[in-house]
Protein backbone atom coordinates (compact mmCIF):
# COMPACT_ATOMS: atom_id res chain seq x y z
CA UNK A 1 0.00 0.00 0.00
CA UNK A 2 2.55 2.03 0.87
CA UNK A 3 4.31 1.93 -2.74
CA UNK A 4 0.54 2.21 -4.23
CA UNK A 5 0.58 5.85 -2.26
CA UNK A 6 3.74 7.04 -3.03
CA UNK A 7 2.80 6.29 -7.09
CA UNK A 8 -0.85 8.31 -6.47
CA UNK A 9 1.20 11.21 -4.36
CA UNK A 10 4.14 11.47 -7.55
CA UNK A 11 0.80 11.32 -9.43
CA UNK A 12 -0.61 14.49 -7.80
CA UNK A 13 2.83 16.29 -7.65
CA UNK A 14 3.76 15.87 -11.45
CA UNK A 15 -0.18 17.18 -12.58
CA UNK A 16 0.34 20.71 -10.35
CA UNK A 17 3.23 20.44 -12.24
CA UNK A 18 1.42 20.40 -15.47
CA UNK A 19 -1.50 22.65 -14.18
CA UNK A 20 1.19 25.92 -14.22
CA UNK A 21 1.17 25.24 -17.83
CA UNK A 22 -2.50 25.03 -19.13
CA UNK A 23 -4.25 27.80 -20.91
CA UNK A 24 -6.46 30.21 -18.10
CA UNK A 25 -8.83 32.69 -18.14
CA UNK A 26 -9.81 35.47 -15.63
CA UNK A 27 -13.50 34.62 -14.63
CA UNK A 28 -15.66 36.08 -11.64
CA UNK A 29 -16.73 33.62 -8.98
CA UNK A 30 -19.58 33.91 -6.93
CA UNK A 31 -18.67 33.02 -3.37
CA UNK A 32 -20.79 33.17 -0.26
CA UNK A 33 -19.28 37.05 0.51
CA UNK A 34 -18.48 38.21 -2.68
CA UNK A 35 -17.28 38.01 -5.86
CA UNK A 36 -13.76 37.25 -6.34
CA UNK A 37 -12.01 37.46 -10.06
CA UNK A 38 -9.94 33.99 -10.47
CA UNK A 39 -7.94 32.79 -12.79
CA UNK A 40 -9.42 29.22 -14.24
CA UNK A 41 -8.47 26.67 -16.59
CA UNK A 42 -9.91 26.94 -19.90
CA UNK A 43 -9.27 23.22 -21.01
CA UNK A 44 -9.37 19.84 -18.76
CA UNK A 45 -6.77 17.43 -19.83
CA UNK A 46 -7.66 13.69 -20.41
CA UNK A 47 -6.22 11.42 -18.53
CA UNK A 48 -4.57 7.97 -20.18
CA UNK A 49 -2.62 5.45 -18.22
CA UNK A 50 -0.46 2.44 -19.52
CA UNK A 51 -2.40 -0.46 -17.06
CA UNK A 52 -1.33 -1.62 -14.51
CA UNK A 53 1.90 0.20 -12.83
CA UNK A 54 0.33 3.93 -14.25
CA UNK A 55 -3.10 2.85 -12.20
CA UNK A 56 -1.63 4.67 -9.06
CA UNK A 57 -0.27 7.54 -11.21
CA UNK A 58 -3.81 7.66 -12.97
CA UNK A 59 -5.67 8.28 -9.13
CA UNK A 60 -2.89 11.04 -8.22
CA UNK A 61 -3.52 12.64 -11.61
CA UNK A 62 -7.45 12.69 -10.66
CA UNK A 63 -6.57 14.02 -7.51
CA UNK A 64 -5.67 17.36 -9.24
CA UNK A 65 -7.91 17.27 -12.46
CA UNK A 66 -11.07 15.60 -10.87
CA UNK A 67 -12.91 16.26 -14.05
CA UNK A 68 -10.81 15.42 -16.53
CA UNK A 69 -11.86 12.06 -18.74
CA UNK A 70 -10.42 8.85 -18.64
CA UNK A 71 -8.44 6.90 -20.70
CA UNK A 72 -6.47 3.40 -20.35
CA UNK A 73 -3.85 1.03 -21.92
CA UNK A 74 -2.48 -2.51 -21.91
CA UNK A 75 0.75 -2.70 -22.66
CA UNK A 76 3.23 -5.73 -22.40
CA UNK A 77 6.24 -7.35 -22.62
CA UNK A 78 5.71 -10.69 -24.64
CA UNK A 79 9.13 -12.83 -24.02
CA UNK A 80 10.47 -15.56 -26.76
CA UNK A 81 12.84 -18.44 -26.10
CA UNK A 82 15.65 -16.58 -26.38
CA UNK A 83 14.64 -14.29 -23.53
CA UNK A 84 14.21 -11.32 -26.23
CA UNK A 85 10.65 -9.56 -26.29
CA UNK A 86 8.57 -7.32 -27.95
CA UNK A 87 5.43 -5.38 -26.65
CA UNK A 88 2.39 -5.73 -27.50
CA UNK A 89 -0.73 -3.11 -27.08
CA UNK A 90 -4.08 -5.44 -26.32
CA UNK A 91 -6.36 -3.10 -25.29
CA UNK A 92 -7.42 0.68 -24.80
CA UNK A 93 -10.09 2.70 -24.39
CA UNK A 94 -9.88 6.66 -24.50
CA UNK A 95 -12.40 9.30 -25.32
CA UNK A 96 -11.64 11.49 -28.28
CA UNK A 97 -8.82 13.56 -27.49
CA UNK A 98 -8.33 15.43 -30.84
CA UNK A 99 -7.30 18.52 -30.22
CA UNK A 100 -7.43 17.93 -26.35
CA UNK A 101 -4.78 18.77 -23.82
CA UNK A 102 -3.73 14.79 -23.00
CA UNK A 103 -1.71 13.33 -20.11
CA UNK A 104 -0.43 9.75 -20.76
CA UNK A 105 1.20 8.00 -17.32
CA UNK A 106 3.17 5.36 -17.09
CA UNK A 107 5.61 3.99 -13.78
CA UNK A 108 8.24 3.97 -15.68
CA UNK A 109 10.23 4.38 -19.15
CA UNK A 110 12.93 1.82 -19.73
CA UNK A 111 13.68 1.34 -23.58
CA UNK A 112 11.05 3.35 -24.25
CA UNK A 113 9.20 1.40 -26.64
CA UNK A 114 5.98 0.67 -24.69
CA UNK A 115 5.43 4.23 -24.42
CA UNK A 116 5.62 4.94 -27.81
CA UNK A 117 3.35 2.20 -29.04
CA UNK A 118 0.88 3.63 -26.11
CA UNK A 119 1.54 7.12 -27.57
CA UNK A 120 0.80 5.70 -31.48
CA UNK A 121 -2.36 3.81 -30.22
CA UNK A 122 -3.66 7.13 -28.50
CA UNK A 123 -3.05 9.36 -31.57
CA UNK A 124 -5.44 6.79 -33.63
CA UNK A 125 -8.24 8.49 -32.05
CA UNK A 126 -7.07 11.94 -32.71
CA UNK A 127 -4.36 14.42 -33.03
CA UNK A 128 -4.26 16.09 -29.54
CA UNK A 129 -3.41 19.78 -29.33
CA UNK A 130 -0.37 18.96 -26.46
CA UNK A 131 0.51 15.80 -24.98
CA UNK A 132 2.26 15.42 -21.29
CA UNK A 133 3.91 12.02 -21.15
CA UNK A 134 4.62 11.57 -17.65
CA UNK A 135 6.98 8.71 -15.72
CA UNK A 136 8.63 8.55 -12.08
CA UNK A 137 11.35 7.17 -13.35
CA UNK A 138 13.27 6.81 -17.24
CA UNK A 139 16.47 5.40 -18.44
CA UNK A 140 18.59 7.72 -20.76
CA UNK A 141 18.38 5.10 -23.07
CA UNK A 142 14.67 5.85 -23.31
CA UNK A 143 14.56 9.20 -23.07
CA UNK A 144 16.48 9.50 -25.58
CA UNK A 145 14.89 6.95 -28.15
CA UNK A 146 11.19 8.77 -27.26
CA UNK A 147 12.87 12.15 -28.60
CA UNK A 148 13.74 10.39 -31.72
CA UNK A 149 11.15 9.01 -32.39
CA UNK A 150 8.47 10.83 -31.83
CA UNK A 151 10.44 14.28 -32.43
CA UNK A 152 7.61 15.42 -34.48
CA UNK A 153 5.31 15.15 -32.12
CA UNK A 154 4.09 17.92 -29.52
CA UNK A 155 4.66 16.79 -26.38
CA UNK A 156 6.37 17.33 -23.05
CA UNK A 157 8.19 14.83 -20.92
CA UNK A 158 8.08 14.77 -17.33
CA UNK A 159 10.23 12.58 -15.16
CA UNK A 160 10.91 12.26 -11.42
CA UNK A 161 14.39 10.56 -11.48
CA UNK A 162 16.55 9.55 -14.83
CA UNK A 163 19.03 6.30 -14.00
CA UNK A 164 21.91 5.93 -15.96
CA UNK A 165 21.83 2.26 -16.79
CA UNK A 166 20.01 -0.02 -19.25
CA UNK A 167 20.48 -4.18 -18.98
CA UNK A 168 20.41 -6.14 -22.04
CA UNK A 169 16.87 -7.02 -20.83
CA UNK A 170 15.57 -3.63 -20.57
CA UNK A 171 15.84 -3.44 -16.48
CA UNK A 172 16.66 0.46 -15.34
CA UNK A 173 19.35 0.13 -12.72
CA UNK A 174 18.86 0.98 -9.92
CA UNK A 175 15.48 1.64 -10.81
CA UNK A 176 12.17 0.13 -9.41
CA UNK A 177 11.51 -2.93 -9.71
CA UNK A 178 8.53 -4.72 -11.41
CA UNK A 179 5.95 -1.15 -10.46
CA UNK A 180 3.25 -3.02 -10.76
CA UNK A 181 4.02 -6.33 -9.03
CA UNK A 182 5.21 -3.59 -5.82
CA UNK A 183 2.20 -1.42 -6.29
CA UNK A 184 -0.74 -4.75 -6.87
CA UNK A 185 1.32 -8.07 -5.89
CA UNK A 186 2.70 -10.44 -8.21
CA UNK A 187 0.96 -11.67 -11.70
CA UNK A 188 -0.07 -14.97 -11.89
CA UNK A 189 -0.76 -17.22 -14.65
CA UNK A 190 -4.42 -16.46 -16.31
CA UNK A 191 -6.70 -19.67 -15.48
Amino acid sequence: MRFRKNLERMGEIIAYEISKTLPYENKQIQTPLGIADENVPTEIPVITSILRAGLPIHMGLLNIFDKSPNGFITASRIYDKEGTFSINVEYMSCPDIKNKIVILADAVIASGSSMELAYRALINKGTPQHTHIIALIASKEGLSYLKKKLSTQKLSIWVGAVDDELTAKSYIVPGLGDAGDLAFGAKTNPV
